[in-house]
């Protein structure tokens, strides 16, 4: 493939991006500076590297976030947008479906899925998340490179504290994936995950319950039984019926998959335990709201409880 270049709109908030790439201090399958990410991943079974140098002028505008949200919002409306430049570099010729696979992945490692701006129309007179839109202007969800990638992260890391997942994350990738020939390890697809033994995992620390459920995911996804690309006759809802079914696999996991696999803009992340914290400050409850509740209290926001989701995160860690 071609380089190519895309266009960042000129709020573009490429600190969270970054933020969210940079998880692992080891950086084995994604490597992050200020001006360029590049990201390892298996697809279509070739080890790719996707290399997108990040333009100054990005950065610059994401400076322009420290300052008070009113001047930001002088200041970004008047910035430019700027360009960000592609390089696919796979070890080996990508057919069509790899090169979608490709394209498809750099949009959601730069969150470029969802436009925050219907839900800030949304809640503009809000009066429980309109001044938290304000706030955060931009606010963007930064995806997984695939789906099946978010939904493996998703077992890995439910249940234990985020250190630990990064840890069993990183001995997934160097059982599981494959080495790029520039060195950076690529994040591995069902077919390279099928490969592995239960006992590949728990020797690692990795929970039996765990280690079941991911070669379960992976072998359905590998054989053909589990599908996981929308089409026609495979819808989400269809592939959210899909994944419940699988033994190891509950809403939560199917939420979160579809918020960072496909960045699906409805996703409601009711069972979330950080969700909750943030609902409960915003609220200002003395209470942490029970999960019904949390439900009742998104619903209200459909179709786009994702960024309703994404700005509690945030919420969690002001970067004002």
């Amino acid at each position: 493939m071609k380089p190519y270049t895309l266009e960042l709109p000129a709020d573009y908030r490429l600190q969270d991006v970054l933020a969210f790439h940079r998880r692992d201090a080891e950086s084995i399958a994604e490597e992050v500076s200020a001006e360029r990410l590049r990201k390892g991943v298996l697809l279509d079974g070739v080890p790719v590297v996707l290399d997108i140098t990040l333009p100054p002028a990005a950065a610059a505008a994401n400076a322009a976030a420290v300052t008070p949200p009113a001047k930001r919002a002088a200041a970004t409306a008047a910035t430019p947008a700027s360009i960000a430049t592609v390089a696919v570099r796979a070890d080996a010729p990508l057919r069509a479906a790899g090169q979608q696979e490709a394209h498809d992945a750099v949009l959601n490692i730069l969150g470029l899925r969802i436009d925050p701006a219907a839900f800030s129309a949304f809640v503009k007179k809000d009066k429980l998340f309109g001044a938290l839109a304000r706030k955060q202007p931009g606010l963007r969800i930064v995806q997984s490179a695939t789906v099946f990638e978010a939904l493996t992260w998703a077992i890995i890391g439910q249940q234990i504290n985020l250190s630990f997942a990064i840890a069993l994350r990183r001995t997934f990738i160097l059982l599981a994936g494959r080495q790029h020939s520039s060195g950076l390890w690529c994040y591995p697809d069902a077919s390279s995950a099928a490969t592995l033994t239960v006992d590949d995992l728990t020797s690692r620390k990795f929970s039996r319950a765990k280690a079941e459920t991911l070669l379960r995911l992976a072998k359905l996804v590998a054989d053909g039984e589990l599908r996981l690309h929308l089409a026609a006759d495979n819808s989400i809802e269809q592939i959210s019926a899909a994944l419940l079914a699988v033994k190891g696999i509950g809403p939560w996991t199917v939420n979160y998959g579809l918020l960072r696999g496909y960045g699906y803009a409805d996703c409601s992340l009711h069972g979330d335990v950080a969700v909750r914290a943030a609902l409960q400050t915003l609220l200002g409850d003395d209470e942490r709201p029970d999960i019904k509740r949390t439900e009742e209290i998104l619903a209200r926001y459909s179709p786009h409880r994702t960024m309703a989701a994404a700005h509690l995160w945030a919420s969690l860690h002001p970067r004002d």
